[in-house]
């Protein structure tokens, strides 16, 4: 089939790779959001679907919405057969989602009907889910709410942050991606309804959202560093400024200090909660490189 790729961040490019390998399919162009700020600098650059469709001679459509009319009418020239997406990161219009035969076809890191919306992985984590996965379906107006053709799952390892879960969903979901393609285009697929029962929402996390709460138990202080990394980054306020908690470890034999209280010694640092205390293990204050919270100068 002649396909259009949409996706923008790094998660998205195995799936874009293992599009592009596929002896059945052409990715004939993508579609990605435009250039943006980035660095010390904010100079602007291109998202790594961009760069990854450049270094392959790939035609790439950067629309500042996907209702723009020049954006459509070349959708309509080149006239793919279907558009797999993968964290594209804006809201298709119908008018464009009826102009490939086949559709669009999204690949979202979640088992639907379970965490619909911008960050399933991070909430997955959060909510001490055990089991996650990836889901391939076909967009329509509401929010990931599309039939299913497909899934893969996924175990959560007690240490996952987010970004280690996403990096294996990543690679695992290019594969079921590739394998939808071959399914719509030889007919052997078929997208099967979401069940009414188990929709969760898995919105943004804000930077509020980040707020480590030492009253809440030790296994969800866990949970809110985990799942809040790489971003935005659970956080706490030290000495008036915004200190990040990059990672902790619970310790159930450390007890006795009060949410929030700081027991520190010569090589751990750790700090109370609503039930056992944690250990802190990487931190990072505002403008400075993390670093190992035993080094932090705690009494100064």
């Amino acid at each position: 089939m002649r396909l259009v790729f949409a996706g923008t961040p790094e998660v998205a490019v195995p799936a874009l790779d293992a599009l592009i390998a596929s002896p059945r399919h052409e990715v004939v162009a993508v579609v990605t959001r435009p250039d943006a700020p980035a660095g010390r600098g904010r100079r602007m650059v291109a998202s790594p679907v961009a760069e990854r469709a450049a270094e392959e001679g790939i035609e790439v459509l950067k629309p500042g919405r996907p209702r723009e009319e020049d954006f459509l009418a070349r959708l309509r020239e080149i006239a793919p057969d279907c558009c797999p997406v993968v964290a594209y990161g804006a809201l298709l219009p119908k008018v464009a989602l009826d102009i490939p035969a086949h559709g669009w076809v999204n690949l979202h890191f979640s088992l639907l009907p379970a965490w619909r919306g911008a960050a399933p992985v991070q909430h997955s984590i959060l909510a001490g889910d055990e089991m996650t996965g990836a889901s391939t379906f076909q967009i329509e107006e509401g929010l990931d709410s599309g039939p299913v053709y497909g899934v893969v799952t996924e175990a959560i390892r007690p240490t996952d942050t987010s970004g280690d879960l996403l990096t294996r969903l990543a690679f695992a979901g290019s594969g079921l991606l590739a394998a939808t393609m071959d399914g719509i285009e030889d007919g052997t697929l078929q997208a099967r309804p979401q069940p009414d029962e188990g929709v969760t929402l898995a919105p943004k996390i804000e930077v509020a959202d980040a707020q480590i709460d030492w009253t809440a138990p030790a296994l969800r202080v866990d949970r809110v560093v985990r799942g809040c990394a790489p971003a935005p980054g659970a956080w706490t306020v030290f000495r008036g400024e915004r200190l990040k908690v990059r990672s902790v470890v619970p310790d159930a034999e450390r007890d006795g200090l009060a949410p929030g209280e700081l027991a520190v010694g010569k090589k751990s640092v750790h700090v109370g909660t609503g039930s056992h205390a944690v250990e802190l293990q990487w931190v990072q204050a505002q403008g400075k490189r993390p670093m190992l919270a035993a080094d932090v100068g705690w009494q100064g």
